[in-house]
């Protein structure tokens, strides 16, 4: 396996010699965020929206990290090479302490690593499994922290099930997936559950309700009932490298006829096309 190049720190270095302290933050309370910007054609995908997110991460989480788009771009951009669709790994931590204590050291610099890997080819068309899960997360899951144990045991209840992905709920509500939001078709409506800290505003997901917004397809951002959720003719999950996968079963029913659904294909489509149009 080639030893690719990663940034830490304001450096360039292979992977295999970046090595950051055992006493960093991070490291001992995953007091840190982190952000994954997809890459096609050369291209990072809705950089903005993606620093944006970062920078709201950042600031729900008290460390301030002053660098604008062109310094982020200068950081990011060696770090792309040729090839299919990539995405960026950005990780910042509150860095290292010389104590651990629960409490923000007075002076700390902030731990910067980023990476870019090839995103994994994935079989959309022909619509995933998915089982349905509490969701008994932290109360400030809009922060895309890297603390994602409970998020971790989810998926893992999932996979155990030969399934791709958990949809949590709570309250009676669906939230999102354990690593992806969640969209439904209801009586030939898309609807997705309103962004709040129960949910992580995901990109991929802005771009859905604009699009649909912009070529006709009826939407309503609103909450989800348990029992609409089971009754969707559609549902699908999102996430930017997973994209807009179909979920064909539900808790080993079918969602509809347990085919791949209409309004899914003719998102498919405006979401390929629109990737093309802003590379």
């Amino acid at each position: 396996m080639q030893d690719k190049t990663v940034y830490l720190n304001g450096e360039y270095l292979p992977l295999s010699e970046a090595k950051v302290s055992v006493l960093d933050r991070g490291f001992l309370f995953g007091d840190g965020i982190y952000e994954v910007i997809p890459v096609y054609f050369g291209k990072l995908f809705c950089l903005e929206a993606h620093l944006q997110r970062l920078n709201n991460s950042l600031n729900a989480i008290r460390l301030p990290v002053a660098l604008n788009t062109q310094q982020w771009l200068e950081i990011l951009q060696p770090l792309l090479v040729e090839g299919d669709a990539q995405y960026i790994y950005l990780q910042i931590t509150r860095g290292v302490a010389d104590t651990r204590d629960h409490a923000f050291p007075e002076q700390c610099e902030p731990t910067i690593f980023a990476m870019c890997s090839a995103i994994a080819p994935f079989n959309r068309e022909s619509g995933v499994q998915a089982i349905t899960l509490d969701d008994m997360r932290w109360a400030l899951c809009n922060i895309k922290a890297t603390t994602l144990l409970a998020n971790i045991l989810l998926r893992q209840q999932a996979v155990d099930q030969s399934c791709a992905e958990a949809i949590l709920l709570k309250d009676g509500y669906a939230t999102e997936g354990a690593a992806s939001n969640v969209f439904s078709v209801i009586d030939d409506v898309l609807i997705t559950p309103p962004n709040s800290n129960k949910i992580l505003p995901g990109i991929t997901r802005n771009v859905i309700i604009d699009l649909a917004k912009e070529n006709g397809i009826s939407l309503r951002v609103e909450s989800i009932p348990d029992a609409d959720l089971r009754s969707a003719s559609e549902i699908w999950l999102t996430s930017s490298t997973r994209e807009i996968l179909p979920v064909i079963t539900l808790d080993n029913k079918p969602v509809g006829d347990g085919q791949v659904g209409p309004i899914w294909q003719s998102m498919q489509n405006l979401f390929q096309e629109y990737k093309r149009a802003v590379s």
